[in-house]
């Protein structure tokens, strides 16, 4: 069986380290008899991180190495020395990876930036020595507490890549012809359907030094909004694009006219995702060095009111066109929005601390009691009653 080379979702199982239990002893030397209590507290638990690297590309790793485990914290120890604290596990994910609780569909977070970090299992605190409970009236303490559990839980990751347009077609519409032509990507061209398997993202470079990242998605096919063929595997990964580019066949391919196509591909996109009506996007015009493409896009233009840029990935005629109009989309379309959690998700977004304090009433203030007057201001009060009478 053929190893997978891509994976963009997968379910692992994450577990914090425990605390390390508190201790009770007590201080023994000699000439000393009552030392009094001396027991450490343990060392807190390792927690578990995802962290955002633009190195990598895949889930892979993970779907070979599900289990990741970070280290138990030491206990205590006498003279009140602390245990080691566990070490944390970092876990290096593609950018655009999206963390859920897989049993109850929790949505936890997401990383985005390269370096940005993403806490999915916190480790447990480390326990009191008995040095805590000493009291005048309790010198001799015993008592000490154990450490926390970490947290142990399965999640659901699913990666959405981050890319400024996609393009979007049926299958054998030449995307993959027209991602290699206009940036520096080598996915793989054959003259048959589904030769993309999985999605190829490619940096397109302009003379001004500014760059765009374009990925190129498996074809799709009527019904893909409802798991028909490859399209609703990879759909979600044009979710975060800001351009929508349509790669539309101007020849016909299998009988298909291009007009129909385009509404299909429509119907399609707005089925799974409704923000896809009103997101900006191309028409691209492919295969016009074919006898037939000519008729077909005068139709295309009448049926649709689109005026596509029309091209040819094959012979790389009309590419310049496609790279100007990507360049100006570039140069007006507003910098990207920090991506918002998804509606109805109860997580709190990572980073963010503990739940928010109910509000309470302000506590009364205790009343000041009076201070009682010393000898010297009772003495000090008498010659001043003693000056005012005698004037």
């Amino acid at each position: 069986m053929k190893a997978p080379t891509f994976i963009d979702r997968v379910t692992v199982h994450v577990r914090a380290g425990n605390g390390g239990n508190g201790v009770a002893t007590f201080r023994r030397e000699k000439f000393i008899p009552y030392g009094g209590p001396d027991g450490g507290d343990g060392g807190r638990g390792g927690s578990v991180y995802l962290q955002a690297s633009r190195d990598a590309s895949s889930l892979l790793p993970l779907y070979y190495q599900p289990h990741q485990r970070a280290d138990h914290g030491g206990n205590g120890m006498s003279k009140q020395r602390y245990g080691r604290h566990g070490d944390d596990v970092v876990v290096r994910v593609p950018c655009g990876t999206e963390a859920r609780d897989a049993n109850s569909g929790e949505w936890m977070g997401e990383v985005l930036a390269d370096g940005d970090r993403l806490l999915v299992a916190r480790g447990g605190q480390g326990g009191l020595g008995n040095m805590h409970f000493k009291t005048s009236t309790h010198q001799a303490p015993r008592e000490c507490t154990p450490g926390g559990k970490g947290d142990d839980r399965h999640l659901l990751l699913e990666l959405k890549l981050i890319s400024d347009a996609g393009l979007v077609g049926f299958p054998n519409a030449g995307k993959s012809t027209i991602i290699g032509r206009i940036s520096n990507a080598h996915p793989k061209v054959a003259p048959y359907p589904f030769t993309t398997l999985h999605p190829v993202i490619g940096t397109v470079a302009f003379d001004d030094y500014t760059t765009l990242r374009v990925a190129d998605i498996p074809g799709l096919v009527a019904g893909a909004h409802e798991g028909v063929g490859l399209g609703d595997e990879f759909l979600r990964h044009i979710e975060r694009t800001r351009l929508l580019v349509l790669v539309i066949d101007m020849a016909g391919f299998d009988g298909r006219h291009p007009a129909d196509d385009y509404f299909a591909l429509r119907k399609e996109l707005e089925l799974y995702n409704l923000d896809f009506a009103e997101r900006p996007s191309l028409v691209v015009a492919n295969k016009m060095d074919l006898p037939e493409a000519g008729d077909y896009l005068k139709e295309f233009v009448r049926r649709t009111g689109v005026a596509p840029i029309a091209l040819s990935a094959d012979t790389g005629e009309g590419i310049g066109r496609l790279l100007d109009a990507l360049r100006q989309w570039a140069r007006e379309s507003p910098p990207p929005a920090p991506a918002a959690p998804p509606t109805g998700a109860e997580a709190p977004r990572p980073g963010a601390g503990a739940e928010p304090k109910a509000e309470t009433e302000a506590e009364p203030k205790k009343p000041v009691r009076a201070r009682r007057p010393t000898r010297a201001r009772l003495r000090v009060r008498d010659r001043e009653a003693d000056g005012a009478s005698d004037g």
